[in-house]
């Protein structure tokens, strides 16, 4: 059984343990995406308390200083076509060479990083294969930048070596490394945005809060950004337990600080002054549940595993993602919020990436 197979059904069967523990009763969704701005929606009723952080300034949008690249180094830049790029970069964190997709303007630019989901745009395809990023991406003035693998790490620095995944330092390597490198090759002008899709989502949230500034804004599309609470930890492990992957290894045991510490829910007040695009279904039939949708393309089989497996899923990933919304309404942080029927599924991740670039761009400057 491939890898991504055993992870869907690894995880629709965690999905069915832990569903009744976070389930709540919600009104009949509208036909269409409802759009608005989380510090003007209520509170969700009954949400898990969360614990107060150790307060710390609000992120103010500026250029970072420049942080030692410690021995990484750009490899190599490969042309692929039009603006497309295959760059090289050598991880002095995690002693590897990583592969990127960029999309290069002409002239001066900020970045757009833009996170693969959990198999890392290796079994099922990056961002590339999944939607039309190359071509939406083709006319803008901005550096989209897909590195390619980490798979099941969460995109997040390991507090051990795992022995499937080996060393994961990819929070080094997004937030440190790279960005001093590309900025000085490629003319950028220091303005970044990351976003993500699933896994992903809820590690765009996280190198956030782990670097406030660094990032001016922010897309998780369909992300879980609970991570901290006994349930999360079960969808967790359930994500990185098909690539042979334990969690243990990534932010340590039950009783580790880490948890709490790269939780966005907890730490929602460091992504104070970031542009915010959070994006859920609700695991209902939407616009892309139909036969004749490009992305199922007639094949009945993929209709019913998008709308049993895909459906469930997105359940969950509501539920858990009500938390962020509610602490952010909480606080008076604004981000455009979008909630919509519709199940865990790449066609609604590129129609969030295109309706979420017109908050990025201008945070971005352009």
């Amino acid at each position: 059984m491939q890898p991504l197979l055993r992870y869907f059904v690894a995880a629709s069967a965690a999905f069915a343990a832990i569903l009744p523990a976070v389930a709540y009763a919600e009104p009949e969704a509208p036909a269409a995406p409802d759009t608005y701005v989380a510090s003007d929606a209520p509170e969700p009723a009954e949400r898990p308390a969360a614990a107060e952080p150790a307060e710390r300034p609000a992120a103010e949008p500026a250029e970072r200083p420049a942080v030692d690249a410690g021995g990484s180094a750009i490899l190599s830049v490969r042309p692929i076509g039009g603006r497309e790029l295959d760059v090289v970069v050598h991880s002095a964190a995690m002693n590897r060479d990583i592969s990127l997709w960029m999309s290069h303007p002409d002239g001066p630019a900020p970045a757009l990083y833009l996170l693969n989901a959990v198999d890392g745009g290796e079994d099922g395809g990056p961002w590339m294969k999944r939607t039309d990023v190359a071509a939406f991406f083709a006319d803008k003035p901005v550096n989209v930048i897909v590195p390619m693998g980490g798979r099941a790490s969460y995109y997040t620095d390991w507090v051990a070596d795992d022995p499937v995944l080996g060393r994961n330092k990819w929070e080094t390597f997004l937030s440190r490394e790279l960005p001093p490198l590309l900025n000085e090759r490629f003319a950028m002008t220091g303005r970044n945005a990351v976003a993500g899709a699933s896994m992903s989502g809820t590690s765009a949230l996280d190198l956030a809060i782990d670097s406030p500034g660094l990032y001016q804004a922010v897309g998780s599309y369909s992300g879980c950004p609970r991570v901290s609470d006994p349930v999360a930890r079960v969808y967790i492990h359930s994500q990185l337990a098909p690539y042979g992957a334990n969690a243990d290894n990534m932010w340590g045991g039950l009783a580790d600080p880490n948890w709490s510490a790269h939780d966005p829910v907890l730490n929602a007040e460091r992504l104070r002054g970031t542009a915010l695009y959070i994006s859920t279904g609700n695991g209902n039939l939407g616009e892309h549940e139909r036969l004749e949708d490009p992305s199922i393309n007639g094949n009945t089989s993929a209709l019913v595993d998008r709308i049993a497996v895909g459906g469930s899923m997105e359940t969950f990933i509501d539920n858990c993602n009500g938390a962020l919304l509610g602490r952010l309404g909480s606080l008076h942080i604004p981000a455009t919020v979008v909630h919509r029927n519709g199940t865990h599924a790449w066609a609604y991740w590129q129609d969030d990436l295109h309706n979420s670039w017109n908050l990025f761009a201008p945070a971005l400057g352009v």
